[in-house]
């Protein structure tokens, strides 16, 4: 089973996507900011990250940074789901190391869509 790691301060955006990606067959672990994701993300290994940019401590930007260094989990997809809708944000993410972004809410078959192609199905 494939593992899912979400990156979201707010308590009902990652109950949110939990339940999205665990219906889709996916094993999920949560943090709540990028300190807390980078400490995980070296004790365990991930398929994708779903990551948000406002965070305390650590925003997503630098979350993302920071694993594009680490080469243990360098190439892991990442996807950052934001409510900034600026196209600088989303070109900020991009040069980051995004694989791709979405502005929340999300829907349930683009998030189904994209994270198949970046981790190949739950299976």
């Amino acid at each position: 089973m494939k593992k899912i790691l979400i990156v979201d301060d707010a308590t009902t955006v990652r109950m949110y996507h939990r339940q999205l990606m665990e219906s889709l067959g996916y094993h999920v672990e949560e943090a709540g900011n990028g300190v807390e994701a980078l400490e995980k993300a070296s004790q365990d290994t991930y398929d994708l990250f779903l990551v948000d940019i406002n965070m305390p401590k650590m925003d997503g930007y630098t979350f993302i940074e920071e694993i594009r260094k680490t080469p243990a989990v360098k190439a892991t997809p990442a996807i950052m789901i934001s409510t900034e809708e600026t196209e600088s944000d989303r070109d900020k993410a991009y040069e980051a190391g995004a694989n791709f972004y979405f502005i929340k809410p999300v829907r349930m078959e683009a998030i189904q869509t994209f994270t198949k192609l970046l981790t190949g199905g739950a299976e």
